[in-house]
């Protein structure tokens, strides 16, 4: 298991924030080369399926995902569910003060393909994380100024 964890802080208050993190179909506004849809309505309930895909026109990788915990406004656990990308992941909301919140982004994954897959992801984590780090500073404006 591959333990992955991201913060960033924003000025905004914790249920802005929350609401703009559970806006499924939204996501594709801030996380790079990202489609994201909610399989079952809204998608904020437990067992809601959710789908994304990241990639470059039909070349990617499809995550599903099905939520397993819903603690509004401050936590979701999903479990993947693809063929690719297993694990669990966890979206977290912490209040700082009134105005202002910090995102957790936390992923458990488990690297398919053996150790050609841990070879692999070992090599591309630097620009796996890059993409994560600014797709956290995009949504985090994003939310400051309202756009989502």
């Amino acid at each position: 298991m591959t333990h992955l964890e991201l913060r960033v802080d924003i000025q905004s208050p914790a249920q802005a924030v929350w609401d703009a993190m559970t806006s499924w179909t939204d996501q594709g506004k801030w996380m790079m080369a990202t489609k994201v849809e909610s399989l079952d309505g809204d998608g904020r309930h437990v067992d809601a399926r959710i789908r994304a895909f990241t990639g470059i026109g039909r070349v990617g990788i499809l995550d599903t995902m099905t939520i397993t915990k819903w603690n509004p406004p401050i936590s979701c656990e999903v479990i993947h569910t693809g063929n690719v990308v297993r694990g669990t992941g966890e979206f977290v909301v912490e209040p700082i003060h009134e105005q202002a919140s910090r995102f957790i982004w936390a992923e458990d994954l488990e690297i398919p393909f053996g150790i050609i897959g841990k070879l692999g992801f070992f090599l591309i984590k630097p620009a796996f994380l890059f993409g994560i780090k600014r797709s956290l500073a995009k949504f985090a404006h994003l939310v400051e100024i309202g756009q989502i």
